[in-house]
């Protein structure tokens, strides 16, 4: 449920903001106060296009904000919407509303945030599609395409749904199947020369057999012994400082005590003191002698580790040159080879172009052939089935929306193997049941149109609950009794939804619960216009303005008194 709604120039809106309520909101307002501005706000804030003309003139931004509730949808719907949301790194606010905003600069550039954090306009979509739809008339031009009709009867009977999961399971495997089948019988010359390079390649490597990291091992040890007589004069010069030149195997040799010695004479010197800052200076050249026996470990050992072999160098520059032939080919080092070589085994363990192999993805592309048609044909026997009923609903609604004898059809054709199976679906319509039913593109006028689009509407979101349904101006070219039922149908269905109403028909807004007015103000050098809800009294001036323009007449306002009275009892009844 939208819950609430604030623009800022957007077109002539300067500044405008509205709490939205349960139930049915329409919209009024006189011609260019800026009602078709409050849809486009929410086409925005549904990640629809930007436009830079719709700027308000001056303004160097227009901006969208509105906060979606999740509370009355169906526990499914809330875990699509809360994944959307924390795909995106959003999260709801305090009130477990989602915050989303949408800014417009004149310059043409767009951006959107949701729950306070930068997103793709297309973010704004994958939400909006589980919590709120717009009906205008562009949407009821959409009606006419077959996919639309096939998703409408789709979303008609809960049962389709999980025969058309099953069916595209298989349809893909079978597509996947056919795509290797036709790789391999037609590209056998290409896959055999693929093999023997990948096959070579890969004999390379395996003759190097190279590890992961070992260009850089091998670069740290070449260096080492490249300076190896350096390293071993440095380490033993300090070892013999340390212990003496018997640490590294020298004796007789006239030279001075060793570190360690020295070390050890001062410490006991000091360790024998009555005096208490002398022994502790005594301790102190403790961890010193403890420290000098701890790197003469090290020395020894690094010394001991030095290679000794003069051949070494030698065959290390040769086996970094055998590695350097792989990562001018294959990857930039070593570990990328590897890789590199990994890949290219599950490769080529993939083609297989004998005979055997053929015949066997044949046999797999007739099994799947056969499921997937089988898998069809239970699609195709399910929408046909519900076909029958959504037009038989479908044509009770019209009958009562001032299209008496209209027939509606909704008619399931075999067509291609595809995603959505392998049906075509048509809407057809005739006005009487003499006539032969035709495609709503050649037989329905806008205003009939606009009947089927919202028949259909409340058909289909009878069995939903806690959705945002959006008309705007659905009414359009429908006057009269039609008018009157258009509005009743739009109260039945926002029993269980929220339904907000663009409309320039009395008949409708009086059925509404919560009224919005769009006021604009012309002054000597620009248009502002906002947004009030208005109270009962308010609603009745509103009511008569409507009724062409009698909002100064008392004939005319008790006129609108009587059918906002009579309207509200109806929707009082409904709710019992």
């Amino acid at each position: 449920m939208l819950a609430e709604i604030a623009i800022s120039n957007l077109g002539v809106i300067s500044h405008a903001s509205a709490e939205l309520s349960p139930g049915l909101t329409v919209l009024t307002g006189e011609t260019g106060a800026g009602k078709t501005m409050v849809v486009t706000g929410l086409r925005l804030l549904t990640g629809g296009r930007a436009d830079a003309s719709r700027v308000r003139t001056g303004a160097k931004e227009a901006v969208v904000e509105g906060a979606f509730s999740t509370e009355g949808l169906p526990e499914p719907t809330i875990d699509d919407v809360r994944s959307v949301a924390e795909g995106a790194g959003a999260q709801p606010d305090e009130n477990g509303e989602y915050l989303v905003s949408r800014s417009v600069k004149a310059s043409g550039r767009s951006s959107a945030h949701l729950g306070g954090r930068k997103v793709p306009a297309a973010a704004l979509g994958d939400l909006a599609a589980h919590l709120l739809t717009i009906h205008g008339q562009n949407d009821q031009l959409r009606l006419l395409a077959p996919e639309q009709q096939l998703a409408a009867l789709d979303r008609f009977d809960p049962a389709i749904a999980p025969k058309l999961e099953a069916y595209r399971e298989v349809y893909t495997e079978w597509r996947q199947a056919v795509k290797s089948l036709k790789e391999r019988t037609e590209k056998r010359l290409e896959l055999a020369q693929e093999m023997d390079r990948l096959r070579f390649a890969i004999e390379e490597i395996d003759a190097v057999s190279p590890q992961a990291g070992e260009d850089d091992e091998l670069v740290a040890t070449i260096n080492r012994l490249q300076d190896v007589d350096a390293l071993r004069e440095a380490a033993q010069t300090a070892l013999v400082a340390i212990d003496g030149a018997e640490a590294v195997g020298a004796f007789g040799a006239d030279e001075e005590e060793p570190a360690s010695d020295l070390v050890g004479r001062a410490q006991a010197a000091l360790a024998s003191s009555s005096d208490e800052a002398l022994r502790e200076l005594g301790v102190r050249l403790g961890e010193v002698a403890r420290v000098l026996a701890d790197v003469s470990a090290e020395l020894g050992a690094y010394t001991a580790d030095l290679p000794s072999d003069p051949d070494e160098l030698e065959r290390l520059l040769q086996r970094q040159q055998e590695l350097k032939s792989l990562t001018r080919k294959y990857a930039p080092d070593i570990a990328g080879v590897v890789a590199w070589r990994e890949k290219a085994g599950k490769r080529l363990g993939q083609i297989d172009t004998s005979e055997e192999a053929v015949d066997k993805l044949k046999t797999q592309v007739a099994k799947l052939e056969s499921e997937m048609k089988t898998r069809a044909a239970a699609l195709t026997k399910a929408r046909a089935k519900a076909a029958k009923r959504l037009g038989e609903a479908v044509t009770e609604e019209l009958h009562g929306l001032a299209m008496p004898k209209a027939q509606l059809r909704v008619e399931v054709a075999e067509a291609k193997f595809g995603r959505d199976g392998a049906d075509t679906v048509e809407i057809t319509l005739a006005p009487n049941a003499a006539l032969e039913p035709k495609p709503l593109a050649t037989s329905a006028s806008g205003g009939e149109l606009s009947r089927v689009m919202l028949a259909l509407e409340v058909i289909l979101s009878e069995s939903s609950s806690g959705a945002t349904l959006v008309f705007d101006e659905v009414d359009a070219g429908v006057g009269g009794r039609a008018a009157v039922e258009i509005g009743r149908r739009l109260a039945r269905l926002a029993r269980r939804n929220q339904v907000i109403v663009v409309t320039h028909l009395p008949q409708v807004a009086a059925y509404a619960n919560t009224h919005l007015h769009v006021s604009k103000d012309v002054g000597d050098e620009a248009v502002t216009s906002g947004v009030g809800t208005l109270a009962d009294e308010e609603r009745i001036e509103e009511l008569a303005r409507m009724m062409a323009g009698l909002d100064d007449s008392d004939t005319g306002r008790a006129h609108a008194t009587e059918l906002f009275t009579r309207a509200q009892r109806e929707v009082e009844e409904m709710r019992a």
